[in-house]
């Protein structure tokens, strides 16, 4: 049996997945983001032992798409410095001897959502996951937008609100951008208690859907997404989106006259089609990817 070895590289934890060719899971481990030279012995370790075709990743970013650059494929100037300019592509395709696909988790997410889930049958959608950060996948024509870099959603600005008591944010890098504003740690950092335990009549959550309504609408006026899908562990939350959607269609004031607009967002901003399960099969899509190349 011809298996494919797929990889959701978070900065928390590495899912490793073993699927078969309709896209069944043989086998899945989870493995510690620790250091390079601790994490990937083990995760080497596994696919080996599995004997996969070819190896698709999902990694947490920045990561280098170029394919003409030198270092296409490693990872960039990420806040896990351990991590900073390692070549996880190269050390893979080394390691295993066998083809390895790579892009985004979000890209490989929302790869996943417009082939399989949510987004099946459009050209084009977002993919955004709200967790730990906040990181945006584009589709459009049906494949992963690519250009100096990749989309980096979760770093674009955001107006602070007056009733913010934390308007600068939490990003190391520059103040006002969603991750700093918006992600699971910010949210903790504003009221020193996780997203999971805020209780849903707590004013935090009115702060973050309008937050993320600044984006959907930002996202929808910039390169007008057939469909905006909202995932991550914040997004667990399940009277978030409904906030969400209200707060967008106020910001709009009704600029964009479609019915997906005027007939209401229930359609068009939504959860994921795979629940949890969009990364990983996003990174077996690149694995199957990456045997035809």
């Amino acid at each position: 049996m011809k298996t494919y070895g797929a990889l959701e590289a978070g900065g928390t934890k590495m899912v490793l997945a073993v699927m078969d060719e309709e896209g069944n899971t043989v086998r899945q481990t989870v493995i510690a983001t620790k250091t390079p030279d601790e994490t990937m012995p083990e995760m080497i370790a596994f696919f080996s032992a599995c004997s996969v075709c070819s190896l698709g990743i999902g990694g947490f970013g920045p990561l280098n798409l170029d394919r003409n650059s030198p270092e296409y494929g490693c990872i960039t100037e990420t806040p896990k410095t351990a991590w900073r300019h390692y070549p996880l592509l190269q050390a893979f395709r080394e390691a295993l001897k066998i083809p390895v696909g790579l892009d985004t988790d979000v890209n490989a997410a929302a790869l996943a959502e417009a082939r399989l889930g949510a987004a099946k049958g459009k050209e084009s959608c977002l993919y955004v996951t709200v967790g730990t950060g906040i990181g945006g996948g584009v589709i459009i024509h049906g494949k992963p937008v690519h250009g100096l870099m990749h989309p980096e959603i979760g770093h674009i600005s955001v107006s602070p609100l007056p009733e913010d008591p934390m308007p600068e944010g939490i990003c190391p890098y520059h103040p006002h951008c969603l991750e700093g504003l918006a992600s699971g740690p910010a949210i903790e950092k504003r009221w020193g208690i996780s997203a999971r335990e805020l209780p849903p009549d707590h004013p935090g959550w009115e702060i973050e859907s309008a937050y993320l309504a600044q984006l959907c609408a930002c996202a929808m006026l910039a390169f007008s997404p057939e469909m905006i899908i909202l995932g991550g562990g914040v997004m667990q939350q399940k009277f978030l989106l409904p906030r969400i959607r209200e707060k967008t269609l106020k910001l709009l004031n009704g600029y964009i006259a479609h019915p997906a607009v005027s007939e209401g967002l229930d359609r068009y901003i939504v959860a994921p089609g795979l629940d949890t399960r969009s990364g990983i099969t996003g990174a077996y899509l690149l694995a199957r990817e990456a045997e035809g190349e």
